[in-house]
């Protein structure tokens, strides 16, 4: 596997505890945070340059936010699924966000 691949898994689970951590804490509301998450992956999908991308690759454009998405609303009690688990959701969910895992 690809290092890079990697460390953006990393990186996206850190984002997701991350986020987390700001719901647990009260500093933002679940809700604010998904709807921070479509934002991006709306702005990232309607970018002028998608027009010459492939669905797959609109798919990878906007996989980090649906990820997140994902892990936020999978979270419960500080329990985040894995990268795995989490990027399977994903995939099974392309066209909306999923609820839970």
């Amino acid at each position: 596997m690809n290092v890079a691949n990697l460390q953006l898994e990393g990186l996206y689970l850190a984002v997701a505890a991350i986020n987390e951590l700001l719901i647990s804490k009260g500093i933002v509301e679940r809700e604010e945070v998904d709807l921070a998450l479509r934002r991006a992956e709306q702005i990232a999908l309607g970018d002028y340059r998608t027009e010459d991308l492939s669905a797959a690759e609109r798919d990878a454009l906007a996989f980090a936010p649906r990820l997140l998405a994902a892990a936020s609303n999978s979270a419960s009690g500080g329990f985040t699924p894995t990268f795995s688990e989490l990027a399977k959701l994903v995939g099974q969910t392309k066209d909306g966000y999923p609820d839970q895992v």
